[in-house]
């Protein structure tokens, strides 16, 4: 089963928290803080695997999370780093934001691509002793990992595509010049995938040709079994564009070639400027009248043009060698750029998410960040309680508590702790 669409939730692991410890020994009195640093969290990387060629496996796990950083301990011992979590997909995988639809990455490469960071370990009790603060009762939590919903969108990399309607030789031809088998039989939509095939030159070099599964008027628009395939086009260097000239089914060789380019400019203006040979196939079925009058119309739009039977192999061999002359003066294959990550206003750095209702005058904060906070803090210890101020300042929370016209004495709840809002 060819799938080229899917979507997935991915999650970059925690950072472990930092650790409240005191240090106790025999005969060693006020060892001081011995907490250590919580452990980073692993992160989430995308990377090129040519051994995969659909996205199917994504159809039945969507959910891919990389593992937490340990929480730090006594004696200053570190907690362990989380593991990365590498994602294997078909080279040519766009990586997609489900809600934005900005691109995170194009894995046409070789190395890892990061996609999601792990969070950082968050500092032990060790690194808040100062000659005032003899014995901080607190450690910083660490951050939360980022997670995304990304939509995976396959598009193949080939250096020519094979364009035209169902049924003009398309699968024979790549059959002929590729060791690409794909099914071939005489009736329309035989071919219900793409199909890649490596194409030989007598010199030892090679190229990528896709057998693009046929394309009829209205694909663009979702019409047929084209438009699911168009976006595979988009990468290719070089069009071949096949047509049946010999009309057996009774269609008109000039009017599917320009049907089929009007799909193409609808699709993408790029696509359609894209350099382009014209093929007429079945010829040893065509009369001289309908290949001379078909070549006449091709020339007029001063594309290259190639008379073959794929079915005999007739001028296979030329065109493939027209084919290799031409990419050589082509630009390597597209690939895409990603997007300057842009975070919504609400999110503040280290995912700092937070959202504040007000009910019955009691304002209820959401923020998972806060939640970790509250796990490593002593609210009991005064240095603690000021620790936990100075987050709720700079995290922007008490700037938004006034903003909601909050006043002195007021409950405040998070996560089922409370306490009264003082200025």
């Amino acid at each position: 089963m060819f799938v080229d669409k899917a979507k997935i939730t991915i999650k970059a692991g925690n950072g472990g928290n930092g650790a409240v410890s005191f240090h106790r020994e025999k005969y060693v009195a006020a060892g001081g803080p011995d907490g250590g640093d919580g452990g980073n969290g692993g992160s989430v990387y995308f990377q090129a695997d040519d051994h995969m060629s659909t996205l199917v496996d994504f159809r039945y796990k969507r959910k891919y999370a990389a593992q937490d950083g340990q929480n730090g301990g006594a004696k200053r011992c570190s907690g362990k780093k989380g593991a990365d979590l590498v994602i294997k997909v078909p080279r040519g995988t766009l990586i997609l934001d489900a809600e934005s639809g900005r691109i995170h990455a194009d894995i046409s490469g070789d190395e890892p691509v990061l996609i999601a960071k792990g969070g950082r370990g968050g500092a032990g009790n060790q690194h808040f002793a100062t000659p005032t603060r003899q014995i901080p009762k607190f450690a910083k939590p660490g951050t939360l990992g980022e997670s995304f919903e990304l939509n995976l969108e396959l598009k193949l990399l080939a250096d020519v595509g094979l364009v035209g309607f169902p049924n003009v030789g398309k699968s024979t031809l790549i059959s002929v010049v590729s060791a690409a088998k794909p099914k071939i039989a005489n009736y329309h939509f035989t071919t219900l995938s793409p199909v890649l095939g490596v194409v030989q030159i007598e010199d030892g070099k090679n190229f990528v040709m896709a057998d693009i599964p046929g394309l009829i008027e209205g694909a663009s628009d979702g019409i047929g079994l084209g438009h699911e395939f168009l976006r595979h086009v988009d990468r290719c260097r070089l069009i071949v564009h096949v047509v049946d000239v010999s009309g057996i089914e009774g269609r008109d060789p000039i009017e599917d070639f320009q049907a089929i380019n009007r799909e193409l400019e609808n699709f993408s203006q790029d696509l359609a400027h894209r350099p382009q040979i014209v093929v007429a196939n079945k010829t040893d079925m065509a009369t001289e009248e309908q290949i001379e009058a078909f070549k006449q119309h091709i020339q007029q739009q001063n594309l290259s043009f190639f008379c073959i039977s794929a079915a005999t192999t007739a001028g296979t061999k030329e065109l493939v060698a027209e084919i290799a002359k031409i990419l050589d003066t082509l630009p390597p294959i597209v690939s895409y750029e990603a997007d300057p990550l842009i975070r919504a206003g609400v999110i503040q750095q280290d995912n700092q998410k937070f959202e504040i209702t007000c009910e019955n005058n009691i304002y209820y904060i959401q923020a998972p960040f806060l939640e970790q906070i509250l796990s490593v803090a002593d609210m009991q210890d005064y240095e603690s309680l000021q620790y936990f101020q100075r987050v709720l300042r700079f995290s922007g929370i008490i700037d938004k508590l006034e903003e909601m016209g909050i006043q002195e004495g007021q409950t405040v709840d998070i996560s089922g702790f409370q306490f009264d809002f003082v200025y």
